[in-house]
């Protein structure tokens, strides 16, 4: 018997790579209704901590500082929550209006490509008003579904308390045993990881709520200056879409500019909207993001992308919110392992030089010849 350790072939290991991705995608798509919530009450709770230390600092018992913290943190969700639906509730009873001042721009529209492509004007209005009516039912089945998808949530949304406050009272717990969990040689990497995740997710997430209220602020006046409808109820969700990466950013504007196209009698309104929109959008990338949303973890554009389309097909919308915390401290766990570094430097924004990847190419080419 030696000592030597068994080398396994490429596909080999590239099969039991692959064979437990896709079982850990499987047991993350299943468990999902368990997962998700206790991910969101995570990052939610390494957010609170800081106060919950305010709070004990001052003399407050633990657990009071944390039912404080908490409760604190309900009344603001709920009053932003209420503002929400008095808005959504508003749009929604205008809806049909909306939708049958949208089929009749689209009649026109298609009344005049009937006549310049020469197509039969009876079959184009036929086709309008079954289009009409799948508009109409679509949207019923969809505020139906949405009413469902909310039901879920409010079952989440009292669940996460108690999570949070479990998470937050057994705090100490929770780190002595990561620190357990690796062993005593490792206790100063270990100790380094787990606070700087907890910078970067603080960091990361309150600089987010920063942007949003920025974004929401320029939207709604924007909105209310162009006179569109529902102007604080599409500020607020362009900044709440916005912070989905790239894909937020283009769905946030199309949504006030189909509302326009919907109420206002000149398509130069939607217009305006896409252009201050765009302003908007460059004032957010270029000094909102950078200044304040910024981190010490950088994710460069392609696997932001990535990850965003699939947090949306691994857990829907949550996933989609979830996916950049959760890579940025995958990111951040490479960069601590050595075999993992690589790995960690695909996953980031840093260029290398390109007379250093010259030299490289121009050594393996000599090597080779």
């Amino acid at each position: 018997m030696t000592d030597d350790k068994i080398k396994l072939p490429l596909f080999t290991k590239a099969s039991i790579f692959f064979i437990g991705l896709f079982a850990l995608l499987a047991i993350l798509y299943v468990a999902k209704g368990i997962i998700v919530p206790i991910i969101f009450a995570i990052i939610i709770s390494i957010v609170l901590h800081p106060v919950v230390n305010f709070f004990v600092r001052i003399k407050i018992n633990r657990v009071v500082a944390i039912l404080i913290t908490i409760f604190l943190t309900f009344l603001v969700i709920v009053a932003f929550g209420t503002l929400i639906i008095s808005q959504v509730s508003r749009f929604i009873e205008t809806l049909p209006a909306l939708i049958d001042k949208f089929t009749g721009i689209l009649d026109q529209a298609i009344a005049w490509a009937s006549g310049y492509f020469d197509i039969n004007p009876h079959k184009i209005h036929a086709w309008v008003t079954k289009t009409q009516g799948e508009l109409i039912s679509t949207s019923s089945a969809a505020i139906g579904q949405t009413l469902v998808i909310l039901g879920n949530g409010l079952v989440v949304f009292f669940l996460l308390p108690v999570y949070i406050f479990l998470i937050l009272f057994y705090h100490p717990i929770l780190i002595e045993f990561i620190h357990r969990l690796f062993g005593t040689s490792n206790q100063s990497q270990v100790s380094e990881i787990v606070t700087q995740i907890k910078t970067v997710i603080q960091r990361y997430l309150i600089g987010l709520v920063i942007e949003a209220v920025l974004i929401a602020t320029l939207y709604t006046i924007a909105l209310l200056i162009l006179g569109v409808d529902y102007a604080l109820l599409l500020g607020i969700i362009g900044a709440l879409i916005n912070v989905i990466p790239y894909i937020g950013g283009i769905v946030g504007t199309a949504l006030p500019m189909m509302v326009a196209l919907g109420t206002k009698s000149s398509p130069w309104t939607a217009i305006y909207v896409l252009v201050i929109f765009f302003v908007i959008q460059l004032i957010d990338n270029n000094y909102i993001v950078p200044k304040i949303v910024a981190s010490k973890v950088k994710i460069n554009a392609l696997f932001s992308i990535i990850v965003v389309i699939a947090g949306n097909a691994l857990w829907g919308i949550p996933g989609m919110f979830l996916s950049i915390p959760l890579l940025a401290i995958v990111k951040l766990i490479f960069d601590h392992i050595e075999p993992l570094k690589p790995w960690g430097f695909l996953l980031g924004d840093t260029m290398p030089p390109l007379l250093k990847i010259k030299a490289i190419f121009k050594k393996k080419v000599n090597k080779s010849t």
